[in-house]
């Protein structure tokens, strides 16, 4: 049984909903630009990609995780940024400036926080940043953390400030 939608917790899964749908609805809209159907998707990964399993994506069915995520972009030819919402329902301050992360509190945090902090230290060596002990990270960057973590950028920076690991000013 789903929670209550006025609950803190039936508020985050009616935007996670949102969210994955807002996804669904760029990807649409990259493959269509592409002029390609679904059934051209699969056909031209060579079944990699099931029309089945896109479609679900698109119409927010199904939600898709960050690696297949960033997998679906590379093959549309777009950047990860290019398919997921540009503007968040809520904007907070942070995303307009970025915001800053503590990666040495993000390591105590345990194998939940994994594939977060795998990306992060995928920005610092594209940056070419190797302070290791704090990463400013930009609001595509957030967009993409959010979706690592199953989350929406609010949530995921709400967690972030409960837990230490955003660095307030």
């Amino acid at each position: 049984m789903p929670p209550p939608a006025g609950t803190v917790r039936g508020r985050a899964e009616a935007r996670q909903v949102t969210y994955t749908r807002e996804v669904g609805e760029r990807l649409r809209r990259v493959r269509l630009d592409r002029g390609l159907s679904l059934q051209d998707v699969e056909r031209t990964s060579k079944g990699r990609w099931k029309a089945a399993v896109v479609g679900s994506y698109e119409r927010g069915d199904r939600n898709i995780t960050a690696t297949r995520l960033l997998e679906l972009a590379e093959f549309y030819g777009v950047t990860p940024g290019d398919v997921l919402p540009g503007e968040s329902p809520v904007r907070q301050p942070e995303e307009a400036g970025g915001i800053v992360l503590d990666l040495q509190r993000l390591d105590e945090l345990g194998d939940r926080w994994r594939a977060l902090r795998r990306y992060c230290e995928s920005i610092q060596v594209q940056r070419g940043d190797f302070n290791r002990r704090v990463l400013s990270v930009r609001g595509d960057d957030l967009r993409a953390l959010a979706v690592i973590q199953d989350a929406t950028p609010e949530d995921l920076l709400e967690e972030l400030r409960e837990l230490g690991v955003l660095e307030e000013d």
